[in-house]
């Protein structure tokens, strides 16, 4: 699904190239039916999930495969995952500059012309922070989706937590795992929820926890 362009999750078309979609069918178990009053049918809605962050690991991929797996209606989309292409593309097409900030200037003012698209074109947008390398376009790309009104969905170890407080805060959802993002995507379209809680054996629902919100409900 990973290409050195462009993230493409979904079914195989006519020619055997991937598609970027992923089409939905309505299933009628009762726990769907319980849960949640509307489901997309095919031809309903398609969700825009923008995957923005790191390059140097598969969480992109891991989302398609869960994506995949679940069938949800789900069009992911991402930056060009490919470090040396991102760099150069401005040279390659323009001509190349003397001068290393003339260089890069061209390269990110014709990678713009992408994200700036597909964050517009976004119903949720996923940000991946590693710990490894720092992320500074992932954090403009969520300032720039929190600017635009976009529902954004973080992704980070807990270690770097704090360091994302206030990106955290404009999020969501705040997940550690590229598994949470896509059971994430499954409750907001389908109201489907993981059959095993997160704390598992632990947890407990908030009116045996916490007591009813509502004393008369």
């Amino acid at each position: 699904w990973l290409s050195s362009l462009c993230l493409c999750s979904g079914v195989q078309s006519e020619s055997n190239a991937p598609t970027m979609m992923v089409t939905a069918a309505i299933t009628s178990t009762s726990t769907l039916i319980k849960r949640c009053f509307s489901s997309s049918p095919a031809g309903g809605k398609i969700w825009q999930v923008y995957l923005s962050g790191e390059i140097h690991s598969d969480w992109r991929e891991v989302i398609a495969a869960g994506v995949q797996k679940k069938n949800l209606p789900v069009h992911l989309t991402s930056p060009n995952t490919s470090h040396e292409d991102s760099d150069d593309c401005g040279a390659i097409i323009l001509g190349m500059e003397e001068k290393r900030p003339n260089w890069d200037k061209i390269g990110a003012s014709m990678n713009n012309i992408r994200t700036k698209t597909l964050i517009k074109d976004a119903d949720v947008v996923v940000v991946r922070f590693g710990e490894k390398y720092r992320q500074w376009n992932a954090a403009f790309d969520a300032g720039y989706a929190a600017a635009l009104g976009k529902s954004i969905v973080t992704l980070h170890p807990p270690k770097i937590s704090h360091m994302l407080k206030e990106v955290n805060a404009s999020a969501s959802a705040v997940c550690e795992d590229p598994e949470q993002v896509v059971d994430t995507l499954a409750y907001v379209i389908r109201g489907e929820l993981p059959e095993i809680p997160r704390d598992g054996e632990e947890f407990v629902p908030i009116a045996d926890r916490l007591g009813a919100g509502n004393p008369n409900p």
